[in-house]
């Protein structure tokens, strides 16, 4: 009875299936769970969701559909917020899993004037590392971890959609991890740097 009713909050219909694990129910992925009940000819689309759960033993991925715009940008204001994303690459995946930092950068800092490109930068990088406790994270200093994207502020955005969200951003020019370019002059080296943070 609260926020995490998804289909009481914003509706079977805004509830769309991302991916599911076996061959069969692939023609589900890219639909919302109004479709699939339609589809397979159920009155009640929560019968279709548990259906469809118990088919794939529960790996079925989502995405839903309920901000509000306006509240989107409240919250992002405020001093307390940091950026994130929690995209998952399986499937069909949220295109956050792509984008969400250069969609913050083109969109709410350039296009709409919503934050400074100082403060997006902020509550991407050294306030997240703070809160979490991340050490030599955050910041460009001697000691730290040499994580850095190099992006254009004048181009950088997000290309992909809810369709297609396998597109990578425009105007990101470089990413290091490590001290190691992972991108460089914007495509893929193949290397991989990165280490798991284990405190």
């Amino acid at each position: 009875m609260d926020w995490e009713n998804f289909s009481q909050s914003v509706g079977w219909e805004k509830i769309f299936v991302s991916s599911v694990v076996s061959e069969a129910n692939q023609p589900c992925v890219g639909k919302s769970i109004s479709q699939i009940a339609a589809e397979r000819g159920h009155a009640d689309p929560a019968d279709a969701a548990f259906d469809l759960l118990v088919e794939e033993q529960l790996a079925v991925g989502m995405i839903s559909f309920g901000l509000d715009e306006a509240d989107i940008t409240a919250i992002m204001r405020h001093p307390a917020v940091s950026f994130i994303t929690d995209g998952l690459m399986s499937g069909r995946p949220h295109p956050r899993a792509y984008a969400t930092y250069p969609r913050i950068l083109g969109r709410y800092v350039r296009e709409q004037g919503v934050l400074s490109l100082e403060e997006a930068v902020r509550k991407m990088t050294s306030l997240p590392a703070r809160k979490i406790r991340l050490r030599n994270k955050g910041v460009i200093a001697e000691g730290y971890d040499a994580d850095l994207v190099v992006f254009d502020p004048d181009t950088v955005i997000d290309k992909n959609s809810y369709d297609d969200p396998r597109v990578h951003p425009a105007g990101i020019r470089h990413v290091l991890v490590n001290g190691v370019f992972v991108v460089e002059d914007a495509a893929l080296t193949g290397a991989r740097p990165g280490r798991v943070i284990r405190d």
